[in-house]
């Protein structure tokens, strides 16, 4: 086996040496006789060796009309929500979608404390919001629409139907800190300070109570569900992962203690196939689980240079993990070679970042989006590129906790310190 890894590594020095090759031979064709030279001396090329040649043009031509012809499968969420970022095949990607600066705010509900966790349904048409007051809230999103638009009402007296806040939920003790939405059956499913992960049937209007529960020894941090929608990851203050069936209430962690963390679990996330889910802890380091046997597969030491890392989330075509660090940058890492491709920076600026606070993508993963704590305002970014879009500011009077984006459409939603979740949209111009 180490043999053949050898051979695999002897082929892709030799493959990159052709590759600086090309560059510098496809320099010195076009004229640019002083960059080739500097290429060359960088990269230990003898320049007297290469010359001037547009091979590296025709191989990119004849590449680009393959990679037309066989185009990468797209996975069931790819295939449902659109391809989203994949920087391997895109060259010139095309863009439909509103910068987040132009969102507005739609609607805004009210806790009786701090708001700390918000989830969107699978499609898109309800919002929970969850509290320190141990309250859950399920809101409707296009009742939450029609509310902020008058003109909507007018035009489509059946939109409305009531308020937007569906259903109320009490059954913990202490702060909801993460919630999230079943899959496929109309469930959500809560993580408390008060150890316990619920499960509630929002069906049935009169069940305020959860109909299951699962109790854990450490305070619930995060959690997240398996698209199949058996299977729940969960973290908790303590430094180990636990997987649950839902079904048996079974648990589940790796048997190898130098696997786990060394610090408490502040996000848990599952890719779109469910072959890998995420976590992030205080120690610094994000590690990636295999889906099935639960054995760590890989780690990003020190992946925001040592500070905590506050938020991981997979790319919807399982390539790129997206990461949110209390050193307030943002960065895009590409799972298969564990590289840092893209530092989205300028967060941060104004002040330390002193609570925690979660990066996403917009709904067609063309921007990255993260709460800038001390100005209160939403800082954005181009997801290929990491140029800094306009600010918007959020009209929070506490930090922005938790943010997450629509998986299908232009909305996000803001959970703050101010007792207040803001629900932002942004409605097509015509």
């Amino acid at each position: 086996m180490k043999e053949e890894e050898k051979k695999e590594d002897k082929n892709k020095v030799k493959q990159r040496e052709l590759l600086y090759k090309l560059i510098i031979s496809q320099l010195f064709y076009d004229g640019h006789q002083k960059l080739a030279q500097e290429l060359a001396v960088a990269v230990n090329h003898e320049t007297t060796a290469v010359a001037p040649s547009d091979r590296l043009m025709t191989v990119v031509i004849v590449g680009v009309q393959h990679e037309h012809e066989a185009e990468r499968p797209l996975n069931r969420l790819e295939y449902t929500l659109g391809p989203g970022i994949d920087l391997e095949y895109e060259t010139e990607p095309q863009t439909s979608a509103p910068e987040p600066a132009m969102y507005e705010t739609a609607y805004v509900t009210s806790h009786k404390d701090k708001c700390r966790a918000g989830a969107f349904s699978a499609d898109g048409q309800l919002v929970a919001t969850g509290s320190v007051d141990a309250s859950i809230k399920i809101l409707d999103v296009d009742r939450m629409l029609a509310k902020s638009d008058p003109d909507a009402v007018e035009l489509h007296p059946d939109a409305v139907v009531g308020h937007p806040v569906i259903r109320t939920l009490y059954d913990h003790l202490e702060e909801i800190t993460c919630l999230e939405f079943h899959p496929r059956e109309q469930v959500l499913i809560s993580g408390s300070r008060d150890t316990n992960v619920k499960m509630f049937d929002f069906s049935k209007t009169s069940a305020k109570k959860a109909f299951k529960t699962f109790t854990d020894a450490e305070q619930v941090t995060t959690l997240s569900i398996h698209p199949g929608g058996d299977i729940l990851a969960v973290g908790t203050e303590g430094s180990v992962v636990r997987v649950y069936d839902i079904n048996s209430c079974q648990c589940y962690v790796c048997p190898y203690p130098r696997e786990h963390h060394t610090g408490s679990i502040t996000c848990v996330k599952y890719s779109s196939d469910a072959r890998l889910y995420a976590s992030a802890s205080r120690d610094g380091h994000i590690k990636l689980w295999d889906g099935v046997s639960g054995r760590c597969v890989q780690t990003f030491s020190k992946a925001h240079d040592g500070a905590e890392v506050c938020s991981v989330l997979f790319s919807r075509n399982g390539k790129y993990v997206l990461s949110a660090g209390m050193d307030s940058n943002v960065k895009l890492w590409e799972i298969s070679t564990a590289r840092c491709l893209m530092a989205y920076t300028g967060a941060g600026s104004v002040g330390k970042q002193e609570h925690s606070a979660h990066a996403m993508f917009n709904h067609t993963e063309d921007f990255v989006m993260f709460p800038d704590e001390a100005t209160t305002s939403l800082c954005a970014w181009d997801a290929r590129n990491a140029i800094r879009k306009n600010l918007l500011s959020l009209g929070h009077n506490g930090p922005v906790r938790h943010m997450v984006h629509s998986p299908c459409s232009p909305s996000f939603i803001t959970c703050s310190d101010d007792f207040r979740a803001r629900f932002w949209y942004r409605r097509n111009v015509h």
